[in-house]
């Protein structure tokens, strides 16, 4: 196992968990002590951690794990759902995706749709009207994004439009946040936005960690028709720090099939959709 990997493990235990004592992840990951010991302080120097006595702690209640060490979480549920919610979208559909690793795996399957989506879009114009074959050249989807590590997965995909918005970067996510994202944001409309969340709660709505994150993720949501909520059930019911907005203002919720009836039967009853992989 690498150094990449143990970390990654050692950051899954201690955000399932809340801490984690030396010898029990050493036994877990089949490692020495000294290992787990020295991973733990190069962890705590960069902030990710708390070091105590015998193992480490979680920051705190909020705790939030960088981006790059997320991707393994419940990582065959996220593909799923990406792939469910790319039969959502619409060829010639304006997308608006925020940061996260279920939206990521969204913007990947979206790629590999619009790659074998046969190289252009329906043109309801004057294509159609010269008898045709009503498609144009061009790009299948446009996908507007905050998210630096999406738009550059996509930006060398010919069949997708990518839209990036302005901000600064927030090392944890590679999301671009402040007053230059939510300025390019006000001057688009998009047909389907899809939002990646850090909690679902059936009264307050949905949520993420981060206060500048859940106002773009808000402002996503109000310049869209449609808004589709992807993430995988361990959200559900669960709050973070700051709203993004209600459930009244969520058209989809697309989830793996560990959902609770409960759960679902509340998203129902709010008049949302949900699809279970």
């Amino acid at each position: 196992m690498s150094k990449h990997e143990r970390w990654s493990a050692l950051l899954e235990l201690l955000a399932a968990e809340g801490r984690l004592e030396v010898e029990e992840a050493a036994s877990t990951l089949e490692v020495s002590a000294a290992t787990i010991r020295r991973d733990l302080d190069e962890l705590a120097e960069q902030q990710m951690l708390v070091r105590t006595r015998g193992g480490a702690i979680a920051h705190g209640v909020s705790y939030e794990l960088p981006l790059r060490y997320k991707s393994s979480r419940h990582a065959s549920e996220k593909q799923r759902i990406a792939a469910a919610v790319a039969e959502l979208v619409a060829d010639g559909d304006v997308v608006g995706l925020n940061g996260g690793t279920t939206t990521t795996e969204v913007a990947r399957a979206l790629a590999l749709r619009a790659g074998g989506s046969g190289g252009g879009r329906r043109d309801s114009g004057a294509g159609a009207a010269g008898g045709g074959a009503g498609f144009a050249a061009g790009p299948v989807l446009t996908v507007v994004t905050n998210a630096l590590n999406i738009a550059g997965e996509l930006a060398v995909r010919p069949q997708i439009k990518i839209v990036v918005t302005g901000g600064v970067a927030r090392p944890q996510t590679y999301e671009l946040v402040g007053p230059l994202t939510t300025g390019v944001l006000h001057e688009v409309v998009l047909d389907v936005v899809i939002l990646g969340v850090d909690g679902v709660d059936p009264d307050l709505g949905i949520m993420a960690h981060q206060e500048d994150e859940a106002s773009v993720s808000r402002l996503f949501a109000e310049r869209a028709h449609r808004v589709i909520v992807v993430t995988d059930s361990s959200k559900m019911g669960k709050r973070a720090f700051a709203r993004i907005c209600g459930l009244d203002r969520i058209d989809v919720v697309v989830t793996d099939s560990a959902i609770s009836g409960e759960a679902a039967g509340r998203l129902t009853d709010a008049g949302i959709k949900v699809i279970t992989v």
